[in-house]
Parts: structure tokens; sequence; C-alpha cells
């Protein structure tokens, strides 16, 4: 089952059980997939689960911004419908690492490449966005990595 299937099916249940927000948070995310297709079909290439997973990182990257901009404006009740929101999407996403097990990752990445100082962030950067994309923030890997490699 395609994850815009899985979405459909989804918001089915949503309807059907009276949970508003999420089923404007699954049709939300329905249509960002959608809108994914309509700009692939120009290419000839179908949407891939890379392709999906980026919808689904983008939109809870969305919220955890919305969040901290709300917070900062003192709009509780707005932080409060984007964190329901955000868990919503959280569900869709897989497991997403701890600090301790992206260490962990990113200096076997240092180590396989031989990486030792700063200078050496652009060998190891991508090697990490590539094993840890969809398990772990961007921000957190660069941290790890300017860390390990001294850049801090």
């Amino acid at each position: 089952m395609t994850l815009k299937e899985k979405l459909s099916e989804d918001m089915k249940r949503a309807m059907k059980g009276g949970d508003k927000v999420r089923l404007e948070t699954l049709r939300t995310l329905r249509a960002a997939l959608m809108e994914k297709e309509i700009d692939k079909r120009g290419s000839g290439q179908p949407v891939t689960p890379d392709d999906e997973m980026g919808v689904l990182t983008g939109a809870a990257k969305k919220r955890k911004e919305s969040i901290e901009a709300f917070g900062r404006g003192g709009r509780e009740d707005l932080v409060a419908q984007e964190t329901a929101e955000l868990r919503i999407i959280e569900e869709y996403l897989p497991r997403q690492m701890s600090r301790d097990e992206v260490v962990a990752v990113v200096r076997q990445i240092v180590v396989e490449t031989g990486a030792s100082s700063a200078a050496d962030f652009s060998k190891v950067m991508p090697l990490a966005m590539k094993e840890l994309k969809g398990k772990t923030e961007g921000k957190l890997v660069q941290e790890v990595v300017k860390g390990l490699l001294g850049g801090n």
C-alpha cells in the first residue's frame, strides 16, 4: 500500500470517527503528495518512497517551525493545534533516532572517510545525510558532524 493509499484509508477512518484535526492533517498531507505527483509528471518519473519521505519531513519541519514561532508570540492555542498535527504526521515517519544514535552513525562515517578536521566537513556531511535521511533532522546531523570534526 502506498503512502497516498494509506492516507486515504486513514482519512476515511477519521471521517467516520469525527476526528477533525486528524482529517484535516491527513488531507493536507495527501494534497502535498498529489502536488509532488504533478511536479514529477512532467519528468515522467513516478513518486518514489524518498519523495514521499520528503513530503512528510517537510510537513513535520513546517509544524516544528510554526510551534516555535507561535510559542514566541504567546499563541498557546496555535501551539496546541500545530503540536497535534505534528504528532499525527510523526505517525507516518520512521522512528526518529536519538542524538546518541546519530553520533554513533556519524562517528562510523568519520572513521570510514578518514576525516580528521573541520575541513573534512564536506566529505562527511553528504554521507551522513544519505545514511540518516528521514531518521533525524538535518540540523542535528550538522551539529554532530561539526562537533566530531571540531568545527564548533
